[in-house]
């Protein structure tokens, strides 16, 4: 996470949303632990159960399956200054546009400033699959990736939200 991309999250998060239903396993984890740790609420919205610590900073939402009922609802209820959890270009769009932070399970940071080139992007992916043309899928996700996410969350909270004495 660059310097400017550090600065982008200059506001005390109000929570922090999790689009749930393909988040990994041990970004899930890493979430939960850092709910507790700086004592930040945690919603994580998907539409089939998920099983959550018993704390009461963590919650989960279970939306009807229908197509983005998720994304809808944490676009809904999203406000500035929440954070975001998301690999959806399309979510990450929308809840920047509302003042959101938003980070990928990957560790990528999206801001105003680089949203709308990757939107362009994924768009550009999507009508070439539609066409025909195989451009295969993202690699799994890998240590690498749960490395650059927890190094990015970490800067996140750690220059955000005072740590407990």
């Amino acid at each position: 996470m660059s310097v400017n991309e550090v600065e982008h999250f200059a506001v005390i998060t109000n929570k922090i949303w999790v689009d749930a239903d393909a988040c990994p396993n041990p970004v899930k984890e890493m979430l939960f632990r850092a709910s507790e740790r700086k004592s930040v609420q945690l919603v994580l919205v998907a539409n089939q159960m998920i099983n959550i610590p018993n704390s009461p900073l963590v919650s989960m939402i279970r939306v009807s399956s229908g197509f983005d009922e998720a994304d809808n609802y944490i676009v809904e209820q999203v406000v500035k200054g929440d954070l975001v959890i998301t690999a959806d270009i399309p979510l990450a769009s929308d809840a920047v546009d509302k003042g959101a932070l938003v980070l990928n399970p990957r560790g990528t940071v999206y801001t105003a400033e680089n949203i709308k080139q990757i939107l362009t992007m994924r768009d550009f992916m999507e009508e070439m699959r539609s066409s025909g043309i195989h451009t295969g899928g993202p690699n799994s996700f890998s240590q690498t990736d749960k490395h650059a996410f927890a190094q990015a969350l970490d800067k996140w909270l750690a220059r955000l939200i005072p740590s407990k004495i």
